[in-house]
């Protein structure tokens, strides 16, 4: 096994106990939501601490650490791994472009022109942790290069995520912040430049270019994948580890048993009783419908004409195989809920309503890709008929 397949199989391990930690605790706070004790549990997460409750401190604070982890992932599969080669690229790239425009696509056509239109940014994301975790349970099932696709696919699903905040979601725009933290980034990118290999600087540059982006306006999570794309990735043959290979390795312990089980548990206090009813709203079926259908759609029309391009689908993986992916893309949970606390940022019962809508669309993706999986992989296991 070489180094590159060993830290991929360490990535995927890690990002699937990752996964079911992340359920585990998303599972506790609904409970608690709807027992007696939900008043309190929901007033925890609105205490001040400074000049944020601790809701915002988690998705403006530690979220930001999430967006960094995502921004050196792809940073590495763009040097090491599925996107290093153009002709591999465009596969995975073209199921996480489909993935998201179908999505946002028929929650548009529900939402278009109404209050509720900016929910079309919710089903466009895939939780790679989540979708991980459902797809270890398949065991040896299912070839490496699957899980691979869906790693690549997923980091470029939650790019595309990460652009469509900056550009859809920020507003109140302070043109001062945003040269303080373009200031910021070109520094960090001239250190990288000159060859500066100590991880100090970018921790220091990386937590002043958070606060100035939290200040002009653009989301501040935004600035994880900033910082991760100015870190330096190659040693350039000094035989130590870059501070982005160093922070990827650092972070993905915190952010996976951490970062993502704190944001499960602060942002899916659902009321079932409130929520319910709103289910069959033209928001909640779009964010569903999009997660449930457009996602596997999207994906699968992305793939086939990315090698109708003359993109290069992997020998080992089968048309089976990516409408099995497709269905697990529709797992949204982080990010989808994350984009809703967004999109409904006065409307704390559409952010209710749509985090309900994400739930039942992820869990019914998780399912649908799991048994789709498990048939694909126990037909692989069928010998061949004798004519």
């Amino acid at each position: 096994m070489t180094g590159r397949t060993q830290a991929l199989v360490r990535f995927l391990a890690s990002e699937s106990v990752g996964g079911v930690v992340l359920i585990a605790c998303a599972v506790v706070s609904i409970s608690i939501a709807n027992s007696a004790a939900g008043e309190s549990w929901s007033a925890l997460w609105q205490w001040q601490l400074g000049s944020l409750t601790f809701e915002h401190w988690v998705n403006d604070g530690l979220m930001a650490l999430f967006f960094l982890l995502v921004g050196l992932e792809l940073e590495r599969e763009i040097y090491d791994g599925e996107l290093s080669e153009l002709r591999s690229a465009v596969f995975p790239i073209a199921a996480a472009v489909g993935g998201a425009l179908v999505p946002a696509a028929i929650h548009f056509a529900l939402n278009g022109n109404t209050p509720s239109q900016p929910g079309a940014g919710i089903p466009i994301a895939t939780d790679i942790a989540f979708a991980l975790a459902t797809l270890s349970l398949l065991g040896r099932g299912v070839p490496l290069s699957l899980k691979v696709f869906l790693t690549a696919f997923a980091i470029m699903d939650d790019l595309i995520a990460v652009t469509v905040i900056g550009l859809a979601y920020s507003s109140d725009l302070s043109p001062v912040f945003m040269a303080a933290a373009a200031a910021v980034l070109g520094l960090l990118i001239l250190a990288s430049r000159m060859g500066i290999m100590a991880l100090t600087p970018y921790v220091v540059g990386g937590l002043l270019l958070w606060l100035f982006t939290l200040k002009s306006g653009i989301h501040a999570t935004v600035s994880g994948v900033m910082l991760a794309f100015a870190m330096p990735y190659s040693d350039r043959g000094r035989g130590v580890e870059s501070p982005s290979r160093k922070m990827e390795r650092l972070l993905h312990a915190p952010v996976g048993l951490l970062v993502l089980p704190v944001f499960a548990l602060a942002n899916t206090a659902i009321v079932a009783n409130g929520a319910v009813a709103h289910l069959v709203s033209a928001n909640s079926i779009g964010i569903a419908a999009g997660l449930i259908v457009g996602k596997p759609v999207g994906i699968m029309l992305g793939c086939l004409i990315a090698t109708r391009l003359g993109s290069r689908k992997p020998a080992t993986l089968s048309w089976a195989h990516v409408f099995g992916v497709g269905l697990l893309g529709g797992i949204g949970f982080t990010m989808s809920i994350f984009i809703a606390n967004l999109a409904f940022p006065a409307a704390p019962e559409a952010i209710n309503a749509a985090k309900l809508a994400i739930v039942v669309g992820s869990v019914v993706s998780a399912a649908a890709g799991l048994a789709w999986l498990s048939i694909v992989a126990e037909a692989g296991r069928r010998p061949p008929r004798r004519s």
